[in-house]
């Protein structure tokens, strides 16, 4: 019995053997079948009608939608490669509103950054926009080199969008938005008006004073209103006469210049650009005392220099709106204060090529001059203080909200977007002078200054964001 079972068993194994690479044969080919028609793990539901289920739950996409690259921003990005589609389908409820906050900084440094070259060019040119000022018109004026044009401010530590015109008139729609300044403020409101017109044009329904210093235009559409006040001092002030009779200013650092303060009421946003008139002889005073002086060596007063009131301008001015919109009833007011931004003269003002630059500088190519890293400190000092004090008041938290618009180093590494001899039509149409006029201040239009208004966008979307935590 024992010798059967075991001749048995040697008959099995030797069938088995000889079997067994047939059965695997067999089983190899059934399986990769399997494995083709039905991934591992095989589906619980039938793919293409969850996908279709979700398409037939999802909302439109508003132009408030947040993309990831930590702003609002008015067109929504397709998803990127690293994100899985398949959630981004079937999660039709959109996360809440506290999630979606954290994930957008409410501030960035746009001061550390550079210029990279940009292929897209501005949203408008001299002749689409008829609010230029006619000496910043640099291509109707003929200039000839057309690469200023086409560059953007990269910041390092935040995106930067290109400026979206529809947006900005929708954060801003029913409100009144303020230019309050020097004619930097007025360059800055012109490269405005026309980006938005671009998509809006406006209505000029007020001006008036010399050289059409107090504006405003109505945008229809929105509802917007946008205005420029001159106050080159942004406190009260009596500017040197133009006959030259008196060549100096008188300012008053006590209160601020009524002309824009005493409309603060009607206004819901208002951007603070001053600077240059900074830098002319003055006399400074306090009420009934005097302060001192500055560049007035022939007058019996005490030399100041001119940092610590300028500086001093805008605390009187930033906490006059403070004080003003805590205790009012009625709306409240962001508050941008544009930094200072620095000449490029390279010699005289009539002088041959005085800003003759064709492209903008590397960073390791230049620094900060002395003077304009103490007129930027001065304001950059101010805005902050300003916050300290909203922090520390519950009644003024809700109703002023304060930002410095820092453009200075990056306007310092723009020597090539002033109109220099540009700023007249053609000022070498009968050869090369050796003096003409150089505007080395102001900003060709277009040009480096619509990015401030790409900088105080963001701004106001970032605003927006943290509102809504």
């Amino acid at each position: 019995m024992g010798n059967l079972w075991k001749t048995q068993q040697s008959h099995q194994q030797s069938l088995t053997r000889k079997l067994l690479p047939y059965v695997l044969y067999a089983i190899l080919p059934l399986a990769l079948l399997h494995f083709y028609l039905y991934p591992s793990p095989p589906p619980l539901l039938d793919s293409s009608s969850v996908i279709k289920d979700q398409f037939s739950n999802l909302n439109p996409i508003s132009k408030a939608e947040k993309t990831g690259n930590g702003v609002l921003d008015s067109v929504s990005e397709p998803p990127k490669e690293k994100e899985n589609v398949n959630e981004i389908l079937i999660s039709s409820t959109p996360p809440p509103k506290e999630e979606e906050s954290k994930e957008i900084a409410s501030v960035c440094d746009y001061t550390n950054g550079k210029w990279v070259q940009e292929k897209k060019g501005p949203l408008y040119n001299g002749s689409s926009c008829g609010t230029i000022k006619d000496g910043q018109n640099c291509m109707n004026h003929g200039r000839p080199d057309m690469d200023y044009l086409y560059w953007k401010w990269q910041p390092k530590e935040c995106n930067l969008d290109r400026f979206d015109p529809q947006l900005f008139l929708q954060i801003l729609e029913g409100k009144h938005l303020a230019f309050v300044g020097d004619s930097m403020a007025r360059n800055q409101l012109e490269s405005l008006l026309c980006m938005l017109s671009s998509v809006s044009p406006p209505n000029l329904i007020y001006s008036n004073g010399d050289d059409n210093k107090f504006r405003r235009w109505h945008f229809p559409s929105h509802n917007v209103n946008v205005s420029v006040y001159w106050s080159p001092f942004l406190v009260n002030g009596i500017e040197k006469s133009s006959d030259g009779t008196i060549n100096y200013n008188q300012l008053f650092f006590d209160s601020v210049d009524e002309r824009w303060g005493s409309e603060l009421d009607s206004i819901d946003m208002v951007v603070l650009s001053i600077g240059h008139w900074y830098l002319h002889p003055a006399i400074y005073r306090d009420g009934e005392v005097e302060l001192g002086c500055h560049a007035l060596d022939s007058m019996n007063c005490t030399d100041v220099e001119f940092y610590d009131v300028f500086g001093k301008a805008f605390n009187t001015s930033l906490k006059a709106i403070i004080e003003r919109k805590s205790k009012s009833e009625g709306n409240g007011i962001d508050v941008i204060v544009t930094t200072f931004s620095p000449h490029h003269f390279e010699g005289e003002w009539d002088q041959f090529g005085a800003c003759s630059k064709t492209k903008p500088y590397m960073e390791e190519e230049k620094s900060l001059d002395w003077m304009d890293s103490r007129m930027r400190q001065a304001e950059v000092e101010e805005v902050e203080k300003a916050k300290t004090i909203l922090n520390a008041d519950n009644n003024a938290m809700p109703k002023v909200r304060v930002a410095a618009l820092d453009v200075t180093k990056l306007a310092m590494l723009r020597p090539d977007g002033h109109p220099g001899p540009y700023m007249h039509p053609n000022p070498f149409a009968d050869g090369i002078k050796e003096r003409v006029q150089n505007d080395c201040v102001h900003w060709c239009l277009p040009g480096p200054i619509d990015t401030w208004n790409e900088i105080m966008l963001d701004v106001m979307k970032r605003w927006r964001a943290s509102s809504m935590k």
